[in-house]
């Protein structure tokens, strides 16, 4: 590692000098788990850590069935999956936390960090950046092994996966996340528009400013509906899920209101497949119109060559979250 400085300020409001306007000069330090990874490996470099760990007010999670789940940034994923209201109101997003990383790894690892994380690609992590060009700007993605990378919003430069596990339940869900900007003044959007594809180098996947922070996720109540969320991996134990399709769908008697069908590990983005949604909404949910959703959700999908098997993994995740849903 480069030398650096270390900060640590008690008050949020403070957060935003220490870190600065220029992202490659500072970073946020919360669990660690994946910063201290890129630092050792000299992917990032920041010249100051600003530790948040000591600011009061962004570990807790509260629950009110009228206004929902308000989960702090500093939330560990144990935490919160341990917790009996997120496993009664939300069980899905239990669910995919229990399946996010290893044990040792939830018991650190944030909500925020889990949402901010960058991404696993493997050129990424050599150091040629999230859109993996060579010295002539041609991609490396594209004419080397690109077994993990995206099958949808691919048309290029950027290729790499989003990679957080719960971003696309907390998305089905129809969660929204608080950032404070640099003024100290709260912003609320709706989570998936925290997420971004990268057009040129230089520009980072995350929409929020180096001298914001995020401080919340606020998951709206979901009372009556039904959700799942179903990974396909290489391995049964803890590995990187290959496709997720996360799940959240509103009946009226026996026929589909409304549905939420989000893509994980497929596109540069958590993946809102409007195109599956159609295909269930007015119609019973049966193992048929679950098949027919899982064949809407690749409709658009683009292998490079090396991942095209992630098309059908997804026909599959997404017909197995909707039945698994529907209790069948």
């Amino acid at each position: 590692m480069i030398n650096f400085e270390y900060a640590s300020p008690t008050q949020k409001e403070q957060v935003a000098t220490l870190l600065g306007s220029q992202p490659q000069n500072s970073a946020i330090l919360a669990g660690g788990t994946d910063l201290l990874a890129l630092m050792k490996d000299n992917i990032v470099e920041p010249r100051r850590l600003v530790n948040i760990k000591q600011i009061k007010g962004l570990e807790g999670i509260q629950y009110d069935a009228k206004q929902g789940l308000t989960i702090g940034a500093l939330a560990r994923l144990t935490d919160i999956a341990d917790n009996a209201n997120v496993r009664k109101a939300f069980p899905a997003l239990a669910h995919a936390i229990d399946e996010a990383a290893s044990p040792q790894l939830r018991n650190m690892a944030t909500m925020g960090g889990n949402l901010l994380q960058r991404p696993r690609c493997w050129y990424f992590r050599n150091g040629f950046g999230l859109l993996a060009l060579d010295k002539n700007g041609q991609s490396l993605v594209l004419k080397g092994d690109n077994r993990y990378h995206a099958i949808l919003g691919n048309e290029g430069p950027a290729y790499f996966v989003s990679p957080s596990t719960v971003a696309p339940i907390l998305i089905a869900y129809g969660s929204k996340v608080v950032i404070m900007d640099a003024s100290g003044k709260n912003r609320i959007v709706p989570l998936e528009s925290l997420y971004r594809i990268p057009g040129q180098q230089g520009e980072r996947e995350h929409a929020i400013a180096p001298n914001e922070l995020l401080t919340n996720v606020v998951v709206q109540p979901a009372p009556g509906v039904k959700a799942a969320i179903y990974e396909v991996r290489q391995r049964h134990a803890f590995d990187w899920p290959l496709a997720t399709a996360a799940v959240v769908v509103q009946m009226e008697g026996s026929t589909v209101k409304s549905a939420r069908v989000v893509l994980g590990h497929v596109a540069p983005i958590p993946w809102i497949s409007k195109e599956a949604e159609q295909a269930l909404v007015g119609k019973p949910l049966n193992q048929d119109t679950a098949t027919a959703a899982g064949v809407a959700s690749v409709r658009h999908a683009k292998g490079l060559g090396d991942n095209n098997f992630k098309i059908q993994f997804v026909r599959v995740a997404v017909k197995r979250a909707l039945m698994q849903a529907a209790g069948m």
